[in-house]
């Protein structure tokens, strides 16, 4: 039987590697990157723009692997941390604090209180993976989760559109949901993340991105960067970082970054954008002369300052990622939304498409 098995195994990956090559010649911009605990392919996918803007997503996770940015000295840097194997991106989630780098976050973003939300006068509990409170979609959100490529363009202004479907009661949740994501390299040099969704019955969803970004490198420390963030107040938190439903007013705050400022050692907390401001927020790199502005349709962007990896995984060339190795804006809906009537609605009906676009332009 033990025989059987893996004679079976051995001809499933030779039909999947066949079904792949054949894939790969329609998009050569598409390669092997690893295999999932069940044998299903992970590719990997690179768009660069005519301006040398490099991006490398993979499969696993709807991920960002890379972005290297040309600057104007002749230099290359990639801004973003990750890892090179496949095998480090399955372990670090196994790791105390899982850093998700470059992962697609869902169903939904952030901390559910006690794992439980009412919808519909109907009380829904999720799995719980965080401290007794959901985090970030659960045990196994769309962040380990395998996503199909649907198109690949490779001419002016490149992306890649990756579709995911996420069954009725995945982690819990209501409703088949199912997800177009694009990545989008511009000529302006803009990377364009749009996601649209849809649900076969009423359910809640708030997807993000979740890069840790540097502008001096992926190997440097972002404390020498200036942060700003277009915000009068941020949502209170308890012990657990649950908002407790209240605001906090920035004014004479440490957290005030309307004026840019050098980025903070510790950091995670959840900015209300100001209404009718066009930038979120902003990173410049004073070393390097590079600045990323960041613009969404979101209500809210999460600050996270972070990235060790408790040298347990080493990260890209080596790198042993640290506490302030990266900075994250996490685009969203308010954490724990749900569960706060005064807060915005984070409710998907099932004749309803939800629709995410954040964009990261960066400028020499």
């Amino acid at each position: 039987m033990i025989f059987n098995l893996l004679l079976n195994f051995i001809f499933n990956k030779i039909f999947v590697k066949k079904i792949m090559n054949s894939f790969l010649n329609t998009y050569p911009t598409i390669k092997f990157f690893g295999y999932m605990p069940d044998g299903a392919v992970i590719d990997s996918c690179e768009l660069t723009n005519k301006n040398g803007i490099q991006l490398k997503v993979i499969t696993y996770g709807a991920t960002i692997t890379s972005l290297k940015i040309p600057l104007k000295n002749g230099n290359c840097i990639d801004v973003v941390l990750g890892f090179e194997t496949m095998e480090a991106y399955l372990n670090s989630f196994n790791i105390n604090s899982a850093p998700y780098f470059g992962a697609t976050v869902g169903r939904y973003a952030g901390r559910i209180n006690n794992s439980t939300f009412s919808l519909n006068g109907k009380s829904i509990d999720l799995n719980s993976n965080n401290n007794g409170h959901s985090l970030h979609g659960g045990k196994i959100g769309f962040s380990q989760k395998q996503w199909k490529i649907k198109n690949v363009n490779e001419g002016e202004n490149p992306s890649i559109t990756l579709s995911y479907f996420s069954p009725d009661g995945e982690e819990n949740y209501p409703g088949d949901v199912s997800i177009d994501l694009t990545y989008t390299l511009s000529e302006e040099n803009e990377l364009i993340i749009e996601y649209v969704a849809t649900s076969s019955e009423d359910t809640i969803i708030n997807l993000t991105h979740h890069s840790y970004f540097n502008l001096d490198g992926h190997n440097s420390t972002i404390l020498e960067q200036d942060l700003s963030i277009n915000s009068n107040k941020i949502l209170e938190t308890n012990e657990h970082i649950i908002p407790t439903g209240q605001f906090l007013n920035l004014e004479d705050n440490p957290f005030n970054f309307n004026q840019a400022k050098k980025c903070p050692q510790t950091i995670d907390t959840t900015f209300v954008l100001n209404d009718g401001e066009e930038i979120a927020a902003s990173l410049f790199s004073p070393k390097n002369n590079l600045e990323m502005l960041v613009f969404t349709n979101q209500p809210a962007v999460h600050i996270y300052v972070g990235g060790n990896c408790n040298n347990e995984i080493k990260g890209k060339e080596n790198t042993d990622y640290h506490h302030l190795s990266g900075i994250c804006f996490e685009t969203q809906n308010f954490p724990d939304a749900p569960n706060h009537n005064h807060f915005p609605n984070a409710v998907l009906r099932k004749d309803e498409v939800y629709q995410h676009k954040t964009i990261y332009k960066f400028q020499n």
